[in-house]
Formats: structure tokens, sequence, C-alpha cells
């Protein structure tokens, strides 16, 4: 039987760490002119609204018993708020297992990125959807290819989610890709599935080399990008105007982006290794 439980957010480190200083970041940013993007400063006022009864709740009565509940409202907002995140992540795995994936044969896929592009990506999110469309074909036709058939004979499907943040909450943009293993053909009017080997390693070396080339041409043709023989570099401005891409910048690289200890460089929390014993009985 299950029991409903109130979430109490501002028990929660994250919600005091944003209600003590998100005020002071924000006077810090208007000390320099500066405001943050419309959206984010909306994602951050409801974070704070969530699961708190002076916002606004529910008042739910047992039909039965007549027993009372409030359920305050949530923000139901898409960035970092855990709880409408964790519930979000349970009905779309709900979904995923109940209506889409059907029994198939699943291989995730993970794919991450170098610095400079995570944060080329987060500053330009369209190109991001095309990076995607980059990565989603390349796998398709070596799942395809290596089972045999022809792109226009066989198809396969996917499912992507673009995860920005890394265990220490720093912008890293990587893909989370459910991929079948396999691919789904029609022959003589029936659908069939043909099962694929997992891949070598030279077949994953062959990917990542083919998404790598085809992610650096067109970012090289929609001109974000100047490669030379030695290296390639970002080609966009780090304007002053823009307050979010220097918080991006420090956050893609583990740096402190203000405050006292600005620019100094954290390192993602690691758990320490449990304790050992070394004393002998005598």
């Amino acid at each position: 039987m299950h029991t409903y439980k109130r979430h109490r957010p501002e028990q929660t480190l994250l919600y005091q760490l944003v209600e003590q200083y998100y005020p002071d970041f924000l006077e810090y940013l208007s000390h320099q002119g500066k405001t943050l993007p419309l959206h984010v400063d909306k994602e951050f006022a409801e974070f704070l609204k969530c699961g708190r009864f002076e916002h606004g709740f529910l008042r739910v009565v047992c039909d039965d018993c007549k027993h009372e509940k409030l359920v305050a409202f949530s923000c139901k907002r898409r960035g970092f708020c855990p709880i409408c995140g964790a519930r979000r992540m349970a009905e779309s795995a709900k979904l995923l297992v109940d209506d889409v994936l059907n029994g198939y044969p699943i291989r995730q896929w993970v794919l991450s990125l170098p610095i400079p592009l995570r944060l080329l990506l987060a500053r330009y999110p369209k190109e991001l959807s095309k990076v995607m469309q980059i990565i989603h074909r390349t796998i398709s036709t070596d799942i395809i290819h290596r089972t045999g058939y022809l792109k226009k004979q066989a198809k396969t499907g996917a499912v992507t989610y673009i995860q920005r943040f890394g265990s220490a909450l720093n912008l890293i943009i990587h893909f989370h890709m459910l991929f079948l293993e396999g691919v789904i053909t029609e022959e003589r009017g029936q659908t069939k599935f043909k099962l694929v080997k997992a891949p070598s390693h030279s077949d994953m070396e062959q990917i990542v080399d083919n998404i790598s080339h085809r992610i650096a041409a067109y970012l090289e043709k929609a001109g974000l990008i100047q490669r030379d023989m030695d290296n390639a570099f970002l080609d966009f401005p780090m304007d002053d105007e823009n307050s979010l891409l220097p918080l991006q910048a420090a956050s893609v690289s583990y740096r402190i982006a203000w405050g006292q200890i600005w620019a100094k460089k954290y390192l993602p929390y690691k758990p320490c290794p449990p304790k050992t014993n070394n004393t002998t009985d005598n």
C-alpha cells in the first residue's frame, strides 16, 4: 500500500543554496549592468515555489474515509528541479516500456563531446538538434549495414535523451540513446525483426571516427568552427552582453563563476574510500 508523503523542498541542500545565494547573484549581475535570460530567471523563480503551500495547493479528500490531504503545486519545469525531473523520468520510462519499446532488444549508446563543442552547442541549441541527427543517422546506418541490408531495405529505431549536466552540476552536453539491437524489414507483406551482433571494438572506432568528421564538417559549413591541419577552434564572440555565456564557459571547465574564489577550479565529487583497520592482535 502506497502512502503519500509531502515533499519538503525547503529542507533540501539544493533549495537552500538557491534560496540563499540566487538573490546575491542577481545583485552581482545588476552591478555589472547585466541580467539573466528570461527563461533562466523564470526557471529559478518557479523552482523556489515548487512544493510550497504558500504558493498554492489542492485539497484532496478520500471518498471512503473522508480523510483530507493538502498537495502543494509543483513547478513542472524542465530544468533542474529534482522532484519534477524524477516524476518526468518515471513517466517517460513507463511510456517507453509499456507502449514504445515493445519488448525488442535494446542497446544503450552514450556519446559525449569535446569541451569546446559542449560550450558551442549550449550557446546554439538549434545546432544541437542538427548534431543529434548526424549521430543518429551514423549509428542507424552502421546497424543496418551490419545486418546485411541497405538503408532503403530496413529500418531501425532509437530514443535519444540529451543530458546537459554532470554529477558536479557542470555543463557537459552528452547523449543517452536507446537503439534497437537490430532492424525491422517488410518481407512479403510481413514485418520481421532481425537481430544484429554487438559491435566490435573496430566497429566502434569507425563509428566514432565517422561521427567526428561529419559533425566537424557540418559545424565548419555552418561557420561555427574553423579548422586547419593541426587543430580546430570556435568562431563565435565571447561578448560581454551575454551574461549566460561566461557562466557556461566557467561551468564547462569546472571553474567557479563568481564570488571570492572566482575562476578557482573545482573537481567533481568523489566519495572517500572506506577506512581500513591495519592493526593486528598481539
